[in-house]
C-alpha cells in the first residue's frame, strides 16, 4: 500500500471513529466520559469494546485483528474530539490515548494460550503480576543547541513498541550535518515513563504438574505502577514479536510482549471490613475451652488432607507470620517465618502448599531456578 492510499484509508477510518466518539444525538455517554477526563487532566479514555460492536461492528471486529493501524486512527480521532472541545487542553498535550474494556470473546487468552497467531491483535490476558521493574524515563523528542550556528534541532525517537512502523536510532546526535559540535539541552528535552512488568499464568489455570508460563508487558506513561507484584490483573493490549539479533543478524525466532493500553485489577486488596458479628464471633470462638485455638486452625488448614499435624502448624505459623524485633544495638529481627518441607514422594507436599496459596491473599508460585545456593540456605 502507497502512502497516500494509506493515509486516506486512515482519514477515513479516524471520520468513523470521530462518528463513534461524537454521540451527543445518541445517549451521549462518551462526550461526558472526553468531559471527564479532560476536566481531571487525564490523556486517556476507556472505550468499552461492545458499545462500539453495537454502533460500528466493522470497526470493532478490525479493531481485534489489526490493532495498530486502527488504533492511530482512534488516537487522532479522539485528538480531533478533544481539540473541538478544549482547544487549549489539546494543544498542551501531544497525544491521547484509547484504553479498551468488554467483550474480547477468543482474544480473551492467558499466558499459556498465546501463540502466533495472536501477533498484531488486540488481545485480553489475566494473571498474577510476579515481577516489576524500576519506572524509567524513555526519551521521546530531544532538543540540541549548536554554538557556532545558534540553532536549536530537535529529533524524535521511536522504537519497537511504539505505533510508528519505522523505529529510529536511540543515538543522541553530537554534530550537525555541517560537523559542528551540538550540546543536548536536557531540561528541554520531553520524556515518557517506562515500566516493563511479568504475568503469570494463575496456578488454578494451570494444568496439573506444569508450571505456570508468563508474558512480558510493556507499561507507559499513566499506566506505570498500576499495580504491584502478587496483584491479580487484567491486561488488554498489542501482542508484538521483536526481533532476536545475534551479531548482524536477525535469529529466526523472536520475542514476544504485551504493549498495554489498559490495566486492570480483578480483585484489588481492600482493607478487612470487621462488623461487630464478626467481633462477636471471634471472641466467641476465643472463649471456646474444648480445644486450644492454635490446634483448631492448625487442624482447619487442609481438612481434606489427613494426619501431618506438626507440618500444618508450622504451615499456620508461616501464614499468621511473627512480629519484627528491634534490639537495643539496633539489630533488626525479622518477622517473616520461612519454612522447608522435605518428604518422601506423594505424601501432599504440594497439595499443603497449594492450601497455602489459595489461602494467603498475596501468594505466587515459583521455583529456585536462578537463585544462588546461599540464596536458597541450601549449599
Amino acid at each position: 500500500m502507497e502512502d497516500g492510499d494509506f493515509d486516506q484509508r486512515l482519514r477515513d477510518l479516524q471520520r468513523e471513529y470521530l462518528e463513534f466518539l461524537d454521540d451527543e444525538e445518541d445517549q451521549g455517554v462518551y462526550m461526558e466520559k472526553v468531559k471527564l477526563m479532560i476536566g481531571e487532566q487525564s490523556r486517556r479514555l476507556i472505550v468499552n469494546i461492545n458499545d462500539l460492536r453495537r454502533k460500528n461492528p466493522e470497526r470493532a471486529k478490525n479493531l481485534l485483528e489489526t490493532a495498530f493501524e486502527e488504533q492511530i486512527a482512534f488516537q487522532k480521532a479522539l485528538k480531533e474530539y478533544v481539540s473541538s472541545i478544549d482547544p487549549t487542553y489539546a494543544k498542551e498535550q501531544e497525544e491521547f490515548f484509547v484504553a479498551f474494556s468488554g467483550s474480547f470473546g477468543t482474544k480473551h487468552v492467558t499466558p499459556r494460550s498465546l501463540t502466533s497467531r495472536y501477533l498484531g491483535n488486540l488481545i485480553c490476558v489475566e494473571g498474577i503480576v510476579t515481577r516489576v521493574s524500576l519506572v524509567r524515563p524513555k526519551v521521546v523528542r530531544s532538543v540540541h543547541y549548536c554554538p557556532t550556528t545558534k540553532k536549536v534541532m530537535e529529533r524524535k525517537y521511536t522504537d519497537l513498541t511504539s505505533f510508528e512502523a519505522f523505529p529510529t536510532t536511540a543515538l543522541y546526535p553530537t554534530k550537525d550535518d555541517d560537523g559542528n559540535p551540538l550540546e543536548t539541552e536536557y531540561g528541554l528535552s520531553r520524556y515518557k515513563d517506562h515500566q516493563t512488568l511479568t504475568l503469570q499464568e494463575m496456578p488454578e489455570r494451570a494444568p496439573a504438574g506444569q508450571l505456570p508460563r508468563s508474558v512480558d508487558v510493556v507499561c507507559d506513561d499513566d499506566l506505570v505502577d498500576a499495580c504491584k507484584p502478587g496483584d491479580r490483573v487484567q491486561v488488554v493490549g498489542n501482542y508484538r514479536c521483536l526481533p532476536n539479533k545475534q551479531g548482524s543478524f536477525t535469529a529466526g525466532t523472536f520475542r514476544t510482549i504485551l504493549i498495554a493500553n489498559n490495566v486492570t485489577q480483578i480483585n484489588k486488596e481492600m482493607n478487612l471490613n470487621i462488623t461487630r458479628e464478626d467481633i462477636k464471633l471471634c471472641k466467641n470462638l476465643a472463649k471456646r475451652t474444648t480445644m486450644d485455638m492454635f490446634e483448631l486452625l492448625s487442624k482447619s488448614l487442609a481438612p481434606s488432607i489427613h494426619g501431618h499435624d506438626y507440618i500444618k502448624k508450622a504451615i499456620l505459623c508461616l501464614l499468621l507470620g511473627g512480629m519484627e524485633k528491634i534490639l537495643p544495638n539496633g539489630t533488626r529481627l525479622r518477622g517473616d517465618i520461612n519454612i522447608l518441607l522435605i518428604g518422601d514422594p506423594s505424601v501432599a507436599k504440594s497439595q499443603l502448599l497449594r492450601y497455602v496459596l489459595m489461602t494467603a491473599p498475596r501468594a505466587i508460585t515459583t521455583t529456585g531456578r536462578g537463585s544462588s545456593g546461599v540464596g536458597l540456605t541450601a549449599a
